[in-house]
């Protein structure tokens, strides 16, 4: 069964597929590929595909703040089918594409997926707030946060064609929101791959201020329920800020959680505050971490001239999925990819350190979390980036993770936060 979220996907797919933005068709009358949406993506905002040029192309940008609406109410409402994208990515009908989404053991690589999705998302937003008397989108819009990515299906077929297919679903002043739904064909038929829902915002051709986008007026019942599923992310994310563990101490039950931890790690020869002992199956959360770091070159820009945000998603998930493989001793399968914040842009030339943390077990479930930061080599400044959660299932059940610190703890209580928020949803 499709989630009530995607009702409006399946009705529009009998609507000729938009050519991203134009309101054409792609060429031949098929749906565009990947590669078309960056394509395009470059033209909206004029950036190029050569280094230098592209960095000419941001300095001339400034020049169209001057377009930029006033107010919310100075643009025309949108509804959700003005946004509405299908993208196909041919694996099974383009060998030669497959090279780059292939892994050693003949499976998809799930980070290129997160790029596609990543790089999906803005189109969208960029096709909400389409302007075709304008030539140059003065907006600048990034990805502000991937709320939430729940797998259907954990196979992905690496020579069976995928479709994409999307649309904004929520609009606040300045931020979007929109959801995808990712399929492929095989034995005959589409059958649903993932669910995802990113959070974007606008801003200004220098991408230093906020900028009004259109709004979105729903267009019948079941778009007036999307919408309403919209403002209910909303309050859920603010809720979910609000209660963090980084503001407001754990609840009485959390509490209990971390003091039986700590009980259950006592050494009973010393009865000491200090004197630990790990319990049989379970190792300490500070065995549990594995590192990286990469050198953001100008290849992996974006058509803002920062690091694209999808790059950045793909490092970190491979990360947490090869930390998750070496606690569990096999090889881990992705259920879910929770609560993605962008905090900062990643400056090419930055030495991004990514640390991955084990912060949670339960059973065969193995909860990941990767912390992004920009290390500074000449003033020795750590600045965090990104934080990304993921959530992963072994085929069978993996050790206990356990906390010695107090620190340790709240991660652990905020990975069990994730994990309950994934099975629960």
């Amino acid at each position: 069964m499709f989630s009530p979220r995607f009702l409006l996907l399946r009705s529009a797919a009998s609507l000729t597929t938009r050519s991203l933005c134009t309101g054409g068709v792609s060429q031949g009358g098929r749906a565009p590929d990947m590669a078309e949406v960056r394509n395009r993506l470059r033209e909206i905002v004029g950036a190029s595909t050569n280094w230098s040029d592209h960095q000419h192309a941001m300095t001339e940008r400034v020049s169209l703040s001057s377009m930029l609406a006033k107010s919310q109410q100075d643009l025309p409402a949108k509804t959700m089918k003005d946004s509405y994208l299908e993208v196909h990515l041919p694996l099974g009908s383009e060998p030669q594409l497959r090279e780059k989404y292939l892994t050693f053991h003949n499976t998809v690589r799930f980070g290129r997926i997160l790029e596609d999705l990543d790089s999906l998302a803005v189109l969208i937003s960029y096709s909400h707030t389409y302007n075709p008397v304008l030539k140059r989108s003065p907006l600048s819009i990034v990805t502000a946060l991937v709320d939430k990515i729940d797998m259907r299906q954990h196979v992905i077929y690496p020579d069976c064609d995928i479709k994409f297919t999307g649309h904004v679903t929520w609009v606040g002043k300045t931020s979007i929101e929109a959801k995808m739904h990712m399929s492929q064909y095989h034995d005959g038929a589409y059958s649903p791959v993932l669910d995802a829902t990113f959070v974007m915002v606008a801003r200004d051709p220098e991408n230093k201020r906020a900028a009004f986008v259109n709004p979105l007026k729903p267009a019948g019942s079941e778009e007036d329920m999307i919408f309403q599923e919209g403002e209910a992310n909303k309050s859920r994310r603010v809720e979910l800020s609000t209660a963090s563990l980084l503001k407001v101490a754990p609840t009485d039950e959390e509490r209990k959680i971390v003091h039986g931890l700590f009980l259950n790690t006592l050494d009973t020869k010393t009865v000491s505050f200090s004197s630990r002992v790990l319990p049989p199956n379970s190792v300490w959360m500070e065995d549990a971490k594995l590192k990286g770091l990469e050198i953001c070159h100008p290849q992996e820009r974006n058509i803002f001239n920062r690091i694209f945000g999808g790059f950045l998603m793909r490092k970190a998930y491979e990360l947490g999925w090869a930390n998750a493989c070496s606690y569990g001793g096999c090889r881990p399968r992705l259920v879910a990819v929770d609560d993605i914040l962008f905090q900062k842009p990643v400056d090419i030339g930055s030495l991004l350190l990514l640390s991955s943390q084990v912060c949670y077990t339960q059973g065969m479930y193995i909860q990941v979390r990767v912390h992004s930061e920009v290390f500074d080599p000449l003033t020795r400044q750590h600045n965090t980036t990104n934080v990304f959660h993921f959530t992963f299932v072994s085929d069978r059940d993996v050790p206990s993770i356990i906390p010695k610190t107090y620190g340790e703890s709240m991660l652990y209580l905020d990975g069990k936060r994730h994990f309950n928020q994934t099975v629960e949803g």
